[in-house]
């Protein structure tokens, strides 16, 4: 895609200057004032082009030092224009969506990653952050990459960095796959794979923020435990989120709980709330400097940490990014002793703020990263990263396995929907190459609280709600769970099929999510979910080969979850139908067995999941589920003898066509089922 032979620096210094210079790639160009030099690197299909320029001593009156922001400009011309473009971009200090665009000339500022539709394959371009240096891509002329670097710290002569990452896939998934296998190759980088997602986040919670906001209180809380242990739905976190400790204008006084909300702390009510419902775990919130800004000077907290703090530039007081590992440690020591088991740190976008003119941009984040996660060690490394998407936050942090994946979800905000469901469809097609993507909470009382159940139930993260005392709907909330709490969680971020990759939905044709999960030992079904985000009625296709992980060796059955429908196909067969506006969809794609495939517990949106084991042996097929409820059989012959515990349940059995349901209790603990089929279709 790139042209590989002249690449061109603009330089912005303190005094105003600015000066270009056009180099050939690995040629080092010896100037008056600067040494430059451009690198460009290959390794298993993936290029990385690097800078190493110093400027050079002068007279004590004339050092030309670099500005603080964006002081190095790299332009590197294209020699294959792209079709299409979809730009994750950072919108706000802390999050990113997508950009479709044409033309090279407008991709956003702050593009922190980008990929290419090219005539055949799929191009993917990763800005990186270096040893002080971030990088981001943006618009310039239409001919050419443009990069922007910046430090955040003026009076820097020497960058010497690592530029971008570039790949080439057969698709957008295998273009971002190499290029972060390839980060990890040279950072060391932890990739998804390789971290661990804390126990309690495989199983439901609740959290404290859309319910009370800042105003939560130990009596609010035990109002939402009592209706908890009322309705009996198997919640088993909590989170208390923002206005559970001390502030004074935005920054923290004490880390123990607010003595007025809270005047026994908080073990007692966690306590009494273990005992009286399935909560096993309790968090706390609070944001990367303790507050928004940060700790609050001649305060408890204050004198308590101050070997662990920094006086920035602009006079906020915040953990040191070397130090601060201190600082998290005695809170979260403190924390374990009021009950407190897992935290969510937020703002961790805010970083620029804190050391901006104090310590470069991406060594704060490295050394911030691994100050927090010194002190997670307490809670067993328990953390849910939030407003940390910023490629410097995203590279920095060297275990976690959790991370926020878009802006909030907005109760209130009429549409809000719609936004919601593209940034975590987009962000995931680079995001969950490291971690496992949080989609955020929701409310089960909602206009729109179906479509979220569903978006939760195929993001492959966590599952969380956030509904006022009162307001919790088990009925949303038990297609997603076990009886036991415990989340059917498929394996990755969902992300969209590659015919809508380069498409912006809100303006045409319907956005297709997909995701994959185990039905049994070693067999995969995967599913697409369809949203319609325009104004009008549209057409739509789901497919097995949309889904990458499916054996395309197979048929399979195509389950349409809401109309209780299923037909048969080989993996490149479609389904077709139309939705309404704002209407959405659920297709799961299982293997075809040899008799009947068992749908597994057909009333959660990942039911395929609950199958632990599935065999035939003969006409007869053999099903253990992970527990009992509502099971589903798809095939063409009639079911003649069915068991369940070894019980004869035959004329339990429900049959309509090729859907064969059996409706057991929704009871915990393994439930081994056999079908016998006889020999004729039905």
């Amino acid at each position: 895609m790139i042209d590989k032979r002249l690449w061109t620096a603009e330089l912005l210094y303190q005094n105003g200057n600015m000066s270009a210079y056009t180099v050939p790639v690995g040629k080092r160009s010896d100037r008056e004032r600067s040494s430059l030099c451009f690198s460009l690197e290959e390794n298993d299909g993936a290029l990385t082009g690097g800078i190493d320029l110093e400027i050079k001593d002068r007279t004590l009156e004339d050092v030309p030092f670099l500005v603080t922001e964006n002081p190095v400009t790299v332009r590197i011309p294209v020699e294959e224009k792209p079709e299409k473009i979809t730009a994750l971009y950072m919108f706000s200090p802390w999050w990113s969506r997508p950009a479709f665009r044409e033309n090279l000339s407008e991709i956003p500022q702050r593009t922190q990653a980008a990929f290419f539709k090219m005539r055949e394959d799929c191009v993917f371009v990763l800005p990186l952050v270096g040893n002080e240096f971030r990088t981001s891509l943006t618009g310039g002329g239409d001919g050419e990459l443009v990069f922007e670097m910046t430090a955040g710290l003026g009076g820097i002569r020497r960058v010497k960095e690592k530029i971008f990452i570039m790949t080439r896939g057969k698709n957008a998934h295998a273009a971002a796959e190499k290029a972060f296998r390839e980060l990890s190759r040279q950072t060391g980088l932890k990739l998804r794979k390789d971290r661990r997602v804390p126990e309690m986040a495989h199983y439901l919670g609740w959290c404290s923020w859309n319910a009370f906001y800042e105003d939560v209180s130990e009596e609010k809380l035990r109002d939402k435990v009592r209706e908890i242990r009322d309705k009996k739905v198997p919640f088993r976190w909590i989170l208390i989120d923002d206005g559970w400790f001390t502030a004074r204008e935005k920054t923290v006084c004490d880390l123990k709980p607010d003595s007025v909300k809270f005047p026994k702390g908080f073990r007692s009510m966690i306590d009494d709330a273990k005992k009286e419902t399935s909560v096993s775990w309790f968090g706390v919130w609070h944001a990367l400097g303790g507050y928004w800004d940060g700790v609050a000077e001649d305060s408890p907290a204050a004198r308590s940490e101050a070997p662990y703090l920094y006086k920035n530039p602009a006079g906020k007081l915040v953990p040191h990014p070397v130090r601060g590992s201190g600082f998290y440690r005695d809170w979260y020591e403190l924390l374990k002793k009021e009950g407190i088991s897992f935290v969510k740190v937020d703002g961790q976008g805010t970083l620029p703020f804190y050391y901006r003119n104090g310590f470069p941009l991406a060594r704060a984040a490295r050394d911030t990263g691994f100050a927090l996660e010194s002190g997670t060690c307490v809670m067993d490394g328990a953390v849910i990263n939030c407003m940390g998407m910023p490629m410097e936050n995203i590279v920095s942090r060297p275990s976690a396995a959790i991370s926020r994946n878009s802006d909030d979800f907005f109760p209130d905000r009429q549409g809000s929907f719609d936004e919601h469901l593209l940034q975590n469809a987009y962000n995931s097609l680079y995001h969950n190459e490291v971690y496992c993507c949080d989609w955020d909470m929701f409310w089960t009382r909602h206009e729109a609280a179906e479509k979220h159940a569903l978006l939760r139930a195929v993001s492959g993260g966590p599952v969380y709600v956030s509904d006022r005392v009162g307001e919790t709907d088990p009925e949303i909330i038990r297609p997603l769970v076990y009886t036991d709490g415990r989340v059917l969680m498929l394996e990755r971020s969902a992300r969209p099929t590659e015919d809508c990759v380069f498409t912006d939905p809100m303006l045409e044709g319907t956005l297709k999510i997909h995701n994959f999960g185990f039905c049994g030992a070693d067999q995969k079904a995967g599913g697409i979910a369809v949203f319609n985000l325009t104004g009008v009625t549209r057409r739509f296709s789901v497919s097995p080969s949309q889904v990458p992980e499916l054996d395309p060796d197979r048929k399979y059955w195509i389950w349409d979850f809401r109309q209780k429908a299923a037909l048969s196909g080989d993996w490149k067969d479609s389904f077709s139908g139309e939705i309404e506006t704002a209407g959405f969809g659920w297709y799961v794609f299982l293997p075809r067995g040899e008799n009947g495939t068992c749908l597994g517990l057909s009333d959660k949106y990942a039911g395929f999941t609950a199958v632990e084991t599935q065999y035939a042996a003969g006409k007869t097929d053999t099903v253990i589920l992970k527990e009992s409820g509502t099971v589903t059989w798809l095939s063409d012959k009639r079911p003649v003898r069915v068991t369940a515990g070894g019980k004869n349940v035959t004329k339990k059995m429900e049959s309509r066509g090729s859907v064969h349901t059996l409706r057991l209790p929704e009871r915990a603990g393994r439930v081994v089922l056999t079908v016998s089929w006889a020999e004729e279709e039905v």
